[in-house]
């Protein structure tokens, strides 16, 4: 992929998301994982005013799992396919009709796989795209999509720069809180018979349906990477870092096929 034509910004975020994919070693080994616990999802990203945006839907109100709720495309994993890149890509194409094996969309990295609320090992897929003109291109499946929208991937580290977005009412369906950008509650997780946690949850408002659970997580991740910074807010509980949370996630792996766990990132 060429980056002469990406803003200074965006070519070293891409750089850093191609760097990631090279040198990290935080992918645990999921082949010993039912593919039936298996999943993956799209992180588009593409360039627009000389900032990264993201890709991103609205699940139908009629589907019975997390109805309405925002989501990056990606499912489960399918016996035919090939490795989780496939998964995403083959997701995204049913989902919203993103082309499959089209020449405006690179592959960057794929990202340490993140626990759903549902027991699901979900792994993130990082990707640009070189043709926002593809996006005009895209419809949502009927029954499993309601609306397609985009985010400044950056708003999810500094939630006040969706200050000019067309961003939904506050105290509304898809913004049901008072703070303007940003809300967070703490949960806690029993981890085991001994163990309790906190899980912060963080929702930002859009333009459509509120950012949050794990798409928020992943996003928080994506972008830390993209900008080499923290968030401007609290990201974890008092005394809770990054490194705990995946080291908790590799707790969880190793118990998947045993008893039921509770999870750290929720839907």
């Amino acid at each position: 992929m060429e980056l002469q034509d990406l803003s200074d910004r965006t070519r070293c975020g891409v750089e850093r998301l191609r760097a990631h994919g090279i040198l990290s070693s935080q992918q645990p080994d999921l082949s010993a994982i039912s593919r039936r616990k298996l999943a993956a999802v799209l992180v588009l990203l593409y360039e627009k005013g000389d900032e990264l945006r993201v890709l991103l839907t609205t699940r139908s109100k009629l589907l019975r799992a997390h109805p309405g709720q925002t989501a990056l495309p990606g499912g489960k994993v399918d016996e035919t396919d090939a490795d989780l890149v496939h998964t995403a890509f083959r997701e995204a194409h049913e989902e919203v009709g993103l082309a499959l094996n089209s020449p405006d969309i690179h592959t960057l990295c794929t990202l340490p796989p993140f626990l759903s609320q549902s027991q699901l090992i979900v792994t993130p897929v990082v990707a640009f795209l070189t043709n926002p003109s593809v996006l005009c291109t895209l419809k949502p499946c009927v029954g499993e999509v309601d609306h397609i929208f985009n985010h400044p991937l950056e708003a999810v580290l500094d939630p006040s720069l969706a200050t000019k977005e067309p961003l939904v009412p506050k105290e509304s369906d898809n913004w049901p809180y008072t703070e303007e950008f940003h809300n967070v509650t703490d949960q806690v997780v029993q981890i085991d018979a001994t163990e309790t946690v906190f899980y912060r949850h963080h929702r930002f408002r859009s333009c459509a349906s509120a950012v949050k659970g794990l798409t928020a997580d992943i996003l928080i991740y994506v972008a830390g990477i993209v900008y080499d910074k923290t968030t401007t807010y609290e990201r974890h509980p008092p005394g809770r870092g990054v490194s705990y949370l995946l080291d908790l996630r590799m707790q969880q792996y190793r118990t998947l096929e045993g008893p039921r766990t509770n999870t750290v990132s929720a839907t």
